[in-house]
């Protein structure tokens, strides 16, 4: 620890005001004027303690305990404190709020923390949380700096985000006008009319799955989001000869996601591979197989579209956990055919589009995570003495 520093406990730098909380319940909230941390509303005409000075809060209990997500900030004024929030009272002669805030916020202090159902930063162990203190000066210096360098942070990563969103939006927006300003040739078919084929892929429970078996077997998990592919991770199964032949993927084919959440089911994709080796795929997983004057790279696109999105949503039956689309409602959803080789064209130029936006998201996203990597680099500095 750098020279001039100390470390002393969180309960001897701060009054610890949790005995004047006032918890109430919901059908006691009445509509008021004043905050009321640690639960949502505001209350009016309450008896008991309404906080009037500057306090540190910290969350006591919640999901974002688990995650490693500490949650202290700075209050004033009137408010209301229940019985999920501590209140604390530094010791402002030794220790600033922002100091206090920032190391709270941005150490690990799962060590403290109880409970797994509900993880709960107890009274007790948040007293005993060990916090580096230098002298006052040198604190509102480094919070000075910090101050400073999270506004830039914030401001970079604002605008990161926003040119992430924009890069998506610029394939949405070329992908909705393609499928609102249909031309004069285009044909609003139903699947059915297009399928060659349809299938439902090889049942194989978890026991029948793993590494030491002789195919690659592909499940809902490998339809990515994005409408890709993605064979990084998979399992394997046995299979006789009349399932191999069966439930092959060849390249071109378009997998559809029949069992699923229901936020996931409906995923699509278009099996590509970079070799000629046998992978099969399993019962959540639907492969279609198109007439010659189907793309299926256009249909993909069409999947991928609000108006057939909208549709297939309106398909979906079961539970939240477990939703499914099945396919005597899916073969007579309505998609808007051009001619063949303007259906090629249209899949050819959005591949493009969408390939771009995909490197402009990549590029993104790996500075937001340069941000946050410096925002952490800044904090152990911040806190080890070296800033």
């Amino acid at each position: 620890m750098k020279k001039g520093w100390k470390t002393e406990l969180l309960g001897e730098l701060c009054d610890v005001l949790d005995h004047k909380r006032k918890p109430i319940t919901k059908r006691d909230r009445e509509a008021g004027e004043y905050p009321y941390y640690g639960a949502t509303g505001v209350l009016d005409n309450v008896a008991g303690y309404l906080f009037d000075e500057p306090l540190v809060l910290v969350g006591e209990d919640g999901a974002k305990w688990a995650s490693g997500e500490n949650t202290a900030f700075a209050v004033e004024g009137k408010i209301w404190v229940n019985n999920h929030a501590h209140v604390l009272r530094p010791h402002r002669t030794v220790l600033v709020d922002n100091w206090l805030i920032y190391h709270l916020n941005h150490t690990d202090l799962i060590e403290f923390v109880s409970g797994l159902t509900v993880p709960k930063l107890n009274q007790g162990r948040l007293r005993e949380i060990p916090i580096p203190v230098p002298p006052l000066a040198e604190q509102q210096r480094i919070v000075g700096l910090l101050d400073e360098a999270f506004e830039g942070i914030a401001t970079a990563k604002a605008k990161a985000e926003k040119n992430l969103q924009n890069a998506r939006a610029l394939f949405e927006s070329h992908l909705q006008s393609v499928f609102t300003q249909n031309g004069e040739a285009w044909v609003k078919t139903t699947l059915e009319e297009m399928i060659e084929s349809n299938i439902i892929g090889l049942t194989k429970n978890s026991s029948e799955q793993g590494n030491d078996k002789a195919w690659p077997y592909v499940k809902m998990n490998n339809i990515t989001r994005n409408s890709g592919f993605d064979f990084s991770n998979y399992t394997c199964v046995d299979a006789i000869a009349e399932e191999v032949s069966k439930f092959s993927l060849k390249d071109g084919d378009f997998l559809f996601n029949t069992r699923n959440s229901h936020e996931l089911v409906g995923k699509s994709c278009i099996y590509e591979s970079d070799s000629n080796d046998i992978v099969l795929y399993n019962n959540n997983i639907m492969r279609i197989r198109f007439h010659r004057g189907i793309d299926p790279g256009f249909v993909l696109l069409a999947f991928s579209s609000k108006s057939v999105a909208d549709e297939l949503n309106a398909l979906k039956s079961g539970s939240t956990n477990v939703s499914a689309i099945y396919f005597k409602d899916l073969k007579s959803l309505v998609i808007p055919i051009p001619p063949i080789e303007e259906q090629k064209k249209i899949a050819a130029k959005l591949k493009t589009i969408d390939a771009e936006t995909q490197r402009l998201a990549r590029l993104y996203e790996r500075k937001l995570a340069a941000l946050e990597v410096l925002k952490k680099s800044l904090l152990h500095q911040a806190f080890s003495g070296e800033l």
